[in-house]
């Protein structure tokens, strides 16, 4: 076994540099949790401020274990 062939956090020495998170664990956490996406869109002429949209989002996984928050099953 090489010194390339070890982890990073597993080699003996000090870490050097960023260790990287693959891109499906953080979907896989961030899911897991849940995530609120939420912005604010304005669309202005000269200044003066014509429509607001306030855009809020929920992303999370769907688990048959955990109950619907609704009484009737939900909106759908």
């Amino acid at each position: 076994m090489t010194y390339d062939d070890v982890a990073p956090w597993e080699s003996p020495g000090p870490l050097n540099g960023p260790i990287g998170v693959p891109l499906v664990d953080l979907l896989d956490r961030l899911l897991a949790t849940g995530v609120v996406i939420s912005g604010d869109l304005v669309i202005a002429i000269a200044d003066v401020p014509l429509v607001r949209l306030s855009l809020h989002a929920l992303l999370s996984s769907v688990n048959e274990r955990v109950p619907a928050p609704w009484a009737d099953g939900g909106p759908l």
